[in-house]
């Protein structure tokens, strides 16, 4: 335990988990989707629904999607800044299995016509944990420069992913593999100490075998806003 687990985190809003850590959710989304979000439907369950209007989880979602961080004093505003800004939002209601209660689904459309679809709940203090990428569960914190490759369950491909890191020298901090059944979908998720740059994603998107690239940059705010 440290002192940031007593006190909490330094927000806007009457609670960690449904404020603080629901702007959290909703700023690592954006960054996941990598560019301008178009559309987005936010899926509520269990503690998020039932009380998370009181506590302003909705706006709060909404602003992390606008990139704001959970001390921004905007936050109460989100609404009205989402419209200005062309974000088209939606809520609804979902009944999940095997999850923490103030956890969200979102279904988010891009300007390019990309889709990305996360399951993600805030866990206390501020703190969440992405649980699920379209349909394949996964589990980090959103805390570091984090890399998913979707692809084929066949040999080879984690060899030749954390080769690639390593000739960019890339520390690979954490690394978990999930798939759905043998030889069908598989999953990496990599937490790295360092960005990886643009051209090894690229690299990996051009892959045989690979479906699907998701990058999460700590420093992709920017690129998300263009």
């Amino acid at each position: 335990m440290n002192l940031f687990d007593i006190i909490g985190p330094i927000m806007v809003g009457p609670s960690s988990s449904h404020t603080a850590g629901a702007v959290r959710i909703g700023l690592i989304a954006r960054r996941l989707m990598g560019e301008p979000i178009h559309s987005v439907t936010l899926c509520l369950h269990g503690s998020f629904l039932a009380t998370g209007k009181g506590h302003g989880t909705d706006r709060a979602l909404v602003a992390g999607l606008l990139g704001m961080n959970p001390d921004d004093i905007r936050i109460p505003q989100s609404f009205d800044l989402a419209q200005q800004s062309g974000l088209d939002f939606h809520f609804s209601s979902v009944n999940l299995k095997d999850v923490h209660p103030n956890t969200v689904v979102l279904k988010m459309a891009g300007k390019s016509g990309r889709n990305l679809e996360i399951v993600a709940s805030s866990i206390g203090g501020g703190r969440i944990q992405i649980c699920q990428i379209d349909g394949l569960k996964v589990n980090f914190s959103g805390e570091m420069p984090t890399l998913i490759v979707h692809n084929i369950d066949q040999p080879g491909y984690v060899t030749e992913v954390t080769s690639v890191l390593g000739s960019k020298h890339i520390n690979i901090a954490t690394m978990q593999l999930y798939r759905d059944i043998r030889g069908g979908h598989a999953i990496m998720v990599i937490e790295c100490d360092d960005e990886i740059p643009p051209i090894v994603i690229q690299w990996l998107e051009q892959m045989s075998g690979v479906l699907k690239v998701t990058y999460l940059s700590l420093n992709a705010d920017e690129k998300a806003s263009q």
